[in-house]
């Protein structure tokens, strides 16, 4: 019989960095569960995934009922959800039973999840009250979803091309042809899901003459509590050709490196509006304010909260927008200095 503790949970499963809402209320609930599961249970991670969906359709049904009550009991039921589904990654890597259908059936259902209940609590509210602002928000929502879905695929296929470009070009060799669009995302996306799963991004190259080619970004991947001046001497300490394209937006913003180490000693990423909050503010945070309609009638607050979590999202968006584009111009400077070397 197994006997996992909390402490392999924490080790094996839990990621080097991670959203806010996970860490602080998830994370604490979910790994306790985990060693219970694991120790006592036979239940398989997607079992895990299919009980998740039955209590976010659950949610769904209460959302839909629309009065106060069915409103906190859906939040109730949708977070739950969410905590079922961080369970079953974390049961997939501590007993090693994940597979690759189990990884799309977990991303399908999340999907399912988040778009039934939004729309379920956002119908549900036009139809108690009317109001046609609640069927106004529904496309806005399920744009910024799917939004930063695109957005950040993209925004790691440049990354990647930029990468693979100034590595050849470090190392002397012929700049690759033009990438293919599928391969070049599916390394970018096989490269967040190692971030996503704790791993280490892959080996730095080495140039022609045997020095290491490393990218300040995967050295602050692999160590989260380095700083960027502390990743660049590191780096050059072991005799690396150090390649980074983040100078300019350190250079304009160098509070940030002390904002991600003061973060990263509690594993939160900087992101701190990410989908994961996104979700949790439309469809736990917007219902549970219905509590305060029904001390003070009147008081409606899911509308005000829907618009502020889409404007935090369509916010941080554009601030990783604004960060590849300093990166760029990074990378053009980069790929001139090699050239001219």
């Amino acid at each position: 019989m197994t006997s996992f503790t909390l402490a392999d949970v924490r080790e094996r499963t839990y990621k080097r960095r991670d959203a806010w809402w996970t860490v602080f209320l998830v994370d604490p609930l979910a790994a306790r569960l985990v060693v219970w599961t694991a120790n006592r249970t036979s239940v398989t991670p997607n079992q895990i995934t299919a009980g998740a969906g039955v209590l976010g359709a659950g949610s769904a049904v209460c959302f839909a009922l629309g009065t106060w009550p069915w409103l906190v009991a859906g939040a109730l039921l949708f977070h739950l959800s969410f905590v079922l589904d961080c369970m079953d990654g974390k049961i997939a890597r501590l007993k090693g039973t994940g597979s690759v259908f189990g990884s799309w059936v977990d991303f399908v259902f999340d999907r399912i999840r988040f778009f039934g209940c939004m729309l379920a609590l956002l119908i549900g509210q036009w139809a108690l009250t009317g109001d046609v602002l609640f069927l106004l928000l529904a496309p806005v929502v399920t744009f910024l979803d799917l939004l930063r879905y695109l957005n950040g695929a993209q925004v790691g296929k440049t990354r990647q091309t930029m990468r693979t470009r100034l590595r050849a070009a470090a190392e002397g060799r012929a700049q690759p042809a033009e990438e293919d669009p599928e391969n070049t995302e599916t390394e970018a996306r096989s490269e967040a899901g190692a971030e996503q799963r704790g791993e280490q991004a892959p080996d730095a190259g080495t140039d022609d003459a045997g020095a290491p080619v490393v990218f300040v970004e995967e050295v602050l991947r692999e160590n989260p509590a380095l700083d960027h001046e502390q990743a660049h001497a590191r780096s050059a300490e072991s005799g690396a050709r150090v390649i980074d394209v983040h100078q300019g937006f350190t250079r304009k913003f160098g509070w940030y490196g002390r904002l991600r180490s003061t973060l990263l000693r509690s594993r939160v990423r900087p992101h701190l509006f990410s989908g994961i909050e996104f979700e949790m503010f439309v469809c736990v945070v917007a219902p549970l304010t219905a509590l305060a309609s029904a001390a003070v009638p009147g008081a409606d607050l899911v509308v005000p909260v829907v618009v502020l979590s889409c404007a935090a999202l369509a916010a941080f968006e554009a601030l990783i927008v604004y960060k590849l584009w300093l990166a760029t111009r990074d990378f053009a400077a980069e790929m001139s200095r090699l050239g001219a070397g």
